[in-house]
């Protein structure tokens, strides 16, 4: 999972979620369909029993669809500016965004199955309509 901060949160998001222009392109798509940004406490037990979970998914999820999602990291307390902005007073907060548009959010512990289960839904119906849109 890559960190973001106040400072480079959207500007990764504006770069429809490269974390930098000079990243090398790799084989895939053009930039991903899903972005997933983690928001925790460092002080957070929840957010800590998460951590393994996610990294977990983001294993599975860069092996089965490469380049179309990816996970992020945002620190509550180094970025409360962000935080407050995406009102993620109950952690871990999971943001999931389609390119710079927030279309999810999920709070607190969430089973590996249903967060497997929810992210496998928006990355299909993602990728469908890129499929309708391509044709």
């Amino acid at each position: 999972m890559l960190h973001l901060t106040t400072q480079n949160f959207d500007i990764c998001r504006m770069n429809h979620w490269q974390f930098s222009s000079d990243t090398p392109a790799k084989a895939g798509p053009e930039h991903p369909t899903l972005a997933v940004v983690m928001f925790y406490a460092v002080w957070c037990g929840k957010c800590a029993m998460m951590r393994p979970v996610i990294e977990d998914l983001e294993k599975k999820y860069q092996k089965k669809y490469f380049g179309s999602i990816c996970f992020f990291e945002v620190e509550t307390s180094e970025s409360a500016l962000l935080a407050a902005q995406y009102q993620t007073a109950l952690l871990p907060a999971f943001l999931i965004f389609k390119d710079r548009e927030l279309i999810a959010t999920m709070q607190g512990m969430i089973p590996q199955k249903e967060l497997d289960s929810r992210l496998q839904k928006l990355l299909t119906v993602q990728m469908r309509t890129q499929s309708t849109e391509n044709l």
